[in-house]
This record gives C-alpha cells, sequence and structure tokens, in this order.
C-alpha cells in the first residue's frame, strides 16, 4: 500500500475443502509500501468450483448502484432513505452450480457493457453505471434487511447473467439467533440461496462493531456465537455455494476494538472492511483509511474485500486525484475485491456533500474511476472493455 499521505485534515471527532492461492511479493513490492510485509498465502474455506473464490491475480472491481426506488436527498430537512435492496419483482435465476458466473462457450465473459441487461429488474441503473465505467461489472452488490426475502429483482437478474452478486444481509439480535428464535428464517433464506446455483458473497451483519449497532449485536462474544450458528444452519441444509464474508468498519481497528468480532479462519472465506474516509475528515486518501485494517488482515491468510469505498463531492476537484491514488493503494496482493459505494444515500441532506458519493454528473471523477476499472489489475476475468 502507498504510505499514508500527511495531508489529512479532521474536523469535530477525533481520531469444504480449503484452496491456496500464492500472493506474489513482487506485487506487494510494486502496489503497497506500508511497510507492513507482504502479503501471506491465501485460504478460503469455500468450495472451489462451486462458491466464489479469489481470483489468482489482481481484484475484482464492483459497485453498489442505488437501485431506482431508493430516495435521494433532495433538501436540507430531507432525509435519504438507507440501503434497501433492489425494486420488488422476480425473475428466476438459471440453475446449475458453477464457480464462477456465466460464460460464453468461447470461455471468455459473455457479458459486455452495451446496456443489454438494462430491461431486466432492477439493473437499469446498473448498466447505467456500467455504460460509463466501459465495462461489465464483476460483482454487483445489493442489500437486504433481517426479514426482507431474496432473490427477488436485482438479485435474480444478477445471478442469471455473468456478474457476482454481493448480497449484504441485515443483522439481528445476537442474542435471539443463539437461542433459535430465528432458525426458521435463517433456514428459509439458506434454501433460497442454495436454490439459486449460483455463487454469492454474503456480508451478513456489516459493521458489527459500530456504537449504532451494539444494541442488537451486544458483545464481540455474542456477535462471533450468532455468526457461527448461522453457519452451522447454513450447513445443516447444505449450502455450499456461499462465501462467507466478514465486513466490520476500516474505522474500527483504529477507534474501537474492531479485530475482536472476527469469527476465526475457519468460519470466514473473505474478510472485508467498510473503508469511507469519514465525515469528520476535510481529506484523506484511502491509504490512511484502510491502513490499520490491513495491518490486521496481514496477520490472517484470507482475501481481502474493500467494500463501500468512495471519494465524498466535497474533495471538489481532487477527487480523480483521490480514486487514482487509490487504485495504487488497492493494488495490493492480498485485496482481491473492491467494491465501489455509488451513492448519496448516507448523506443528511443536500448540502453535506462529505457523505456523499455518488461520481455521476463528475466528469473527472468518472474518467478516474473508469481507469480504475479497466486497469488489468482490477479486469482480472478479462472483460470486453469500451472506449470512451
Amino acid at each position: 500500500m502507498v504510505k499514508a499521505r500527511s495531508r489529512t485534515a479532521r474536523v469535530g471527532v477525533p481520531a469444504a475443502a480449503p484452496i491456496v492461492i500464492t500472493a506474489l511479493a513482487a506485487l506487494a513490492a510494486a502496489g503497497c509500501g506500508s511497510g507492513a510485509g507482504a502479503a501471506p498465502k491465501i485460504t478460503t474455506t469455500a468450495r472451489a468450483g462451486v462458491a466464489p473464490t479469489p481470483p489468482a491475480k489482481g481484484a475484482y472491481f464492483g459497485a453498489y448502484v442505488p437501485p431506482e426506488d431508493v430516495a435521494r436527498p433532495k433538501s436540507p430537512t430531507g432525509s435519504p432513505s438507507k440501503p434497501s435492496g433492489s425494486p420488488d419483482g422476480s425473475e428466476s435465476p438459471s440453475a446449475g452450480a458453477s464457480g464462477s458466473p456465466s460464460q460464453s462457450p468461447s470461455g471468455s465473459p459473455s457479458g459486455k457493457p452495451t446496456g443489454k441487461d438494462a430491461g431486466k429488474p432492477g439493473m437499469e441503473p446498473v448498466a447505467a453505471f456500467e455504460s460509463g465505467l466501459g465495462r461489465q461489472l464483476d460483482i454487483v452488490q445489493s442489500y437486504r434487511g433481517w426479514k426482507s426475502p431474496f432473490p427477488t429483482g436485482l438479485d435474480s437478474s444478477v445471478l442469471a447473467s455473468s456478474r457476482y452478486l454481493l448480497l449484504t444481509w441485515g443483522g439481528a439480535d445476537t442474542k435471539e439467533i443463539i437461542l433459535g428464535e430465528h432458525d426458521e428464517l435463517i433456514r428459509s433464506r439458506a434454501r433460497a440461496i442454495k436454490a439459486t446455483g449460483k455463487p454469492i458473497f454474503l456480508r451478513w451483519s456489516r459493521d458489527m462493531d459500530k456504537k449504532s449497532s451494539q444494541k442488537r449485536v451486544h458483545s464481540a462474544a455474542d456477535f462471533i456465537a450468532a455468526w457461527k450458528h448461522l453457519r452451522a444452519v447454513f450447513k445443516q441444509e447444505k449450502v455450499d455455494n456461499v462465501a462467507w464474508v466478514w465486513c466490520p468498519s476500516a474505522r474500527g481497528f483504529g477507534s474501537g476494538n474492531a479485530g475482536s468480532f472476527y469469527p476465526g479462519d475457519d468460519e470466514v472465506d473473505w474478510i472485508c472492511a467498510d473503508a469511507q474516509p469519514g465525515g469528520d475528515y476535510d481529506y484523506r486518501d484511502l491509504s490512511e483509511a484502510v491502513k490499520l485494517f490491513v495491518q490486521w488482515a496481514r496477520g490472517r491468510a484470507k482475501p481481502i474485500m474493500i467494500a463501500e469505498f468512495g471519494v465524498p463531492k466535497s474533495y471538489g476537484e481532487r477527487r480523480a486525484e483521490w480514486l487514482r491514488a487509490a487504485a495504487r493503494t488497492l493494488q495490493d496482493p492480498q485485496v482481491k475485491a473492491v467494491v465501489y459505494f455509488d451513492s448519496d444515500e448516507q448523506a443528511d441532506d443536500a448540502r453535506d456533500t462529505r457523505r456523499a458519493f455518488a461520481v455521476t454528473g463528475d466528469k473527472r471523477a468518472v474518467s478516474a474511476l473508469r481507469e480504475i476499472a479497466t486497469t488489468p489489475y482490477f479486469n482480472p476475468r478479462n472483460l470486453p472493455v469500451t472506449s470512451d
């Protein structure tokens, strides 16, 4: 990772058999200068050929693109809705259980950024984003509440395509989960995922380390017990097309004790962090935001996913500079997936540009994000790229 720059200005708040992929030290030297050392060998409990597994080289590129029914901040008094997922609708995903998204007979991914999927449920915003990006996404993220059924709408459309689905599933009271009070719901969701027959990233109860989650999470020990309970139910249902993504906040490795929520290497397939710069910073490089998380991750032989990273609109003309620096940071041999958060939903109102991350309408930012997505390192499946 590139070393954290000293330009940070902060305001307000104080600071199933495993597979093995060898991370090349040469890549670490080229893309990571944090002093943390080369990445370890990467292992995962996910079943190769059925569940999502890391690319041998480079990192998948994905994004969260808000569905059409998600509110945007419109006035200083308006409060935007939180990520909720795709609009209602259904489309049966293709059957089968391949280890990678659908491919054409030639072996090349069949999808092209032509907008041909725009007519499928929930896909119009994604297709529009991909058009500006110049290529199809490897990963499309969707959000589902604890009691929300899935897959629906966008989920099914993604699963029927050559994209991976990153399903971010909300959490519930951990003590209730441990006591088995939600087993019927968990089994229903497990069976639904199994029935898709497609590889799915499952990110359950993200940001469990935040104070805002404490009322339902209770403690690190309770979270770990609940995580293991979920996995046990999924195992009973013989669900093997899921890669389990553990994802606290990156900030929790500095101001909190995020690492204490880790269930263990035998319970996690991907380690992840939500890595937005933070609204209490005037300017902060991604390298600074993820530094402590990556140092912690070096001790785990797991692939890293950087989810919900984004450059605030408040950075103005420096957004493109931020994204290009982020690209250097993310070219780390242990980082195997990156997911851009192209949304303004977290902003308190239209004037809150520190929590607005959508690049639409910002030509320089779109161009810089396109540079990342079309760099071979972030296109490990060699998806077709369109001209500007």
